[in-house]
Formats: structure tokens, C-alpha cells, sequence
């Protein structure tokens, strides 16, 4: 059986994810969101949404995170 990547888990249904030409294995969306999901370059949490990219690639939950690190001209609102 697969073996989570993240908890070691064995799982005949575990799910495969590929981020940037690697893959992972993963027995549930929570293991996945664990080990792959992108961190606020400002807070630290997980952004489970889109985010906001910087002008350096740097990664934000929300526009206050993003103002805080120095960018400009972001807002959470249209």
C-alpha cells in the first residue's frame, strides 16, 4: 500500500500530488496541507487560498500581511 509522505500512514487510498516536477504522496488533504502548502512570508500561517504574491515571489495570507513585509498597493477588496 502507499505510505503517506507526511504521517507514514498505509492507505489504499492514498492520493499522489505533484508540485514543481516532485511527487508526494499524501492519506489525507490535511497531511498534504501540512507539507505543501505555502507559508506567509509575515505571519507564518498556512494560506489555504489564493494569497498574495510579492514583487519577490514571497507569499501572503492577506494584504495586511503583505503591507507589513513592504508591499504596496495591495488590497483584500476590490
Amino acid at each position: 500500500m502507499p505510505t503517506c509522505d507526511m504521517c507514514g500512514n498505509d492507505y489504499d487510498k492514498a492520493m499522489q500530488i505533484t508540485v514543481a516536477g516532485e511527487t508526494h504522496t499524501f492519506d489525507s488533504f490535511e497531511c498534504a496541507i501540512h507539507a505543501i502548502a505555502p507559508r506567509c512570508a509575515h505571519c507564518g500561517c498556512t494560506i489555504l487560498g489564493h494569497g498574495l504574491e510579492g514583487p519577490d515571489e514571497a507569499m501572503f495570507c492577506c494584504a495586511h500581511c503583505a503591507r507589513e513585509s513592504g508591499v504596496e498597493g495591495v488590497a483584500d477588496r476590490a
